[in-house]
């Protein structure tokens, strides 16, 4: 599927623009503002690609809650490939149907977190939850 240089072949991006809508931008720096804006753009169902983890944009909004709803957003929204073998389908990983933050009902609570305080990309969830139940 990729090549050495990190490409896409030919043969399969004609593959996926038969399967999607795709926007394309010149392999610049500054393209993800474009992609960002493209995928917003297109409507609630519409899915990213890239690995990049998007922080810089992430930076520049005013407040944490922004960027927290930015980044909940991110979860919903961006594909991660997990199989680029040559030869093989397109694999890509699941987005999550919960949110990957502390959950509660009241008396109970679910904690997200990572024993060696890994930075992970926002589609990666973490591998642990610790539960914790009120005493009565």
């Amino acid at each position: 599927m990729l090549t050495q240089r990190f490409r896409w072949r030919k043969d399969e991006m004609e593959k996926v623009q038969k399967q999607a809508s795709c926007f394309f931008a010149d392999d610049i720096s500054e393209d993800d503002p474009f992609l960002l804006y493209a995928t917003l753009n297109s409507g609630n169902h519409c899915k990213f690609i890239t690995k990049d983890l998007m922080r810089d944009h992430k930076a520049c909004l005013p407040d944490i809650k922004t960027q927290r709803l930015f980044f909940k957003w991110q979860q919903g929204h961006q594909l991660a490939i997990i199989n680029r073998f040559p030869g093989s389908k397109i694999t890509f990983q699941h987005i999550l149907t919960y949110d990957t933050v502390v959950q509660t009902t009241g008396d109970s609570w679910h904690i997200p977190y990572d024993e060696d305080l890994v930075e992970r990309y926002s589609y990666e969830v973490p591998t642990k939850w610790l539960c914790l139940h009120r005493k009565t």
